[in-house]
């Protein structure tokens, strides 16, 4: 029923999307050219709507039960609402965030879903207590902010979903996770469906309404599925989100570097620096699921290394190949390259 459940989802992603395409241009939810944008006409927005629908469909088919479950559903209604106004009429950045802090509340809050201690090395823990409530929020918010950074490209941010999701809901399966699961193919086939459209040359855009809503929900499922099973709490979906969470990090990086705002817009992230580096459209984007497949496939390497020091191995790979990543490309800026800078010297001497 599980994989009957995806194709069933993946198949009305199909069907909807044509009609939420020509719904965003009968309201105005349209995005136009700009300095900023790679692409060179008006496209319609708000496929989002289309993976949302499609998620309701295998949900309330499938019905997964959880006791999170019905916070998570109303919190995805006000995310999507959220997407939707921005589509439509582009809102300030604090109402946008406003949105995003309600939903993620709802689920906190009301639905009991919280990171309540950190598991440390050597068989310690740390108990959250009255930071757990905040800090969890934070994640949600980040991760959904995460994902809709990286929407800069056609199919980007729906390929790096998907596989983030398939990484997820695979490690559900081995955890014999039901809802996590079910929830990740649910979603996985909802967004497999639009990147049909959304590949390059994209037809139809997913907006905020689509990046918004992924971020929510992958935040909420890597916290339902690895909170409490790795040796260092919240290091597997940090591992498996690599690529939004570093295109992130050293955004804000470049921008304390250069002494601007932490919400001022550039065209410095991942995708602009490969497309800078001469690489076509469609090879950047299939370069950025080639890193977040191996970030996926280290998430359970990791997962699955019964030391200490075998952990600790990974993570060292992990971050010394993130830098060099970031030193090559010009991350965070060309002058910027302690690591490269090192090795040169070395071999000079």
């Amino acid at each position: 029923m599980l994989y009957l459940t995806l194709f069933i989802c993946f198949i009305s992603s199909i069907l909807v999307t044509p009609l939420v395409k020509k719904l965003a241009f009968k309201i105005g939810a349209t995005d136009k050219p700009n300095q900023r944008k790679v692409h060179q006409k008006i496209m319609p927005r708000l496929g989002g709507l289309a993976i949302f629908i499609s998620f309701l469909i295998g949900y309330f088919l499938l019905q997964p039960t959880s006791p999170y479950a019905l916070a998570i559903i109303i919190g995805s209604f006000i995310i999507i609402i959220t997407g939707v106004l921005d589509d439509m009429m582009e809102l300030s950045a604090k109402i946008k965030l406003g949105g995003q802090l309600l939903a993620a509340l709802i689920v906190v809050v009301y639905g009991g879903v919280q990171v309540q201690y950190i598991n440390l090395p050597f068989n310690g823990s740390l108990e959250l207590g009255v930071l757990s409530i905040p800090l969890t929020i934070i994640w949600i918010v980040g991760i959904t902010n995460a994902i809709n950074l990286i929407d800069g490209l056609d199919g980007l941010a729906a390929g790096v979903s998907s596989i983030v999701l398939i990484t997820i809901s695979g490690m559900a399966i081995m955890m014999n996770d039901v809802f996590v699961t079910s929830m990740g193919f649910i979603l996985l086939g909802s967004t497999l469906g639009f990147l049909l459209y959304n590949f390059h040359p994209a037809k139809i855009f997913m907006g905020d309404t689509g990046a918004l809503f992924l971020g929510y929900m992958i935040s909420v499922l890597s916290l339902l599925g690895f909170k409490n099973v790795t040796l260092i709490s919240l290091i597997v979906p940090v591992i498996i989100l690599g690529v939004p969470i570093s295109d992130t990090f050293f955004a804000i990086i470049r921008r304390i570097v250069k002494n601007q705002p932490l919400s001022a817009p550039d065209k410095s992230h991942l995708h602009h620096c490969l497309l800078r580096l001469g690489y076509s459209h469609r090879q950047t984007v299939l370069i950025i699921y080639g890193m977040s497949a191996i970030f996926g496939l280290a998430a359970v390497i990791f997962s699955q290394v019964q030391t200490m020091w075998g952990s600790f191995l990974v993570l060292a790979i992990l971050i010394f190949a993130i830098e060099i990543i970031v030193e090559k490309i010009g991350l965070v800026d060309k002058t910027y390259r302690p690591l490269l800078n090192m090795f040169q010297a070395l071999r000079y001497k």
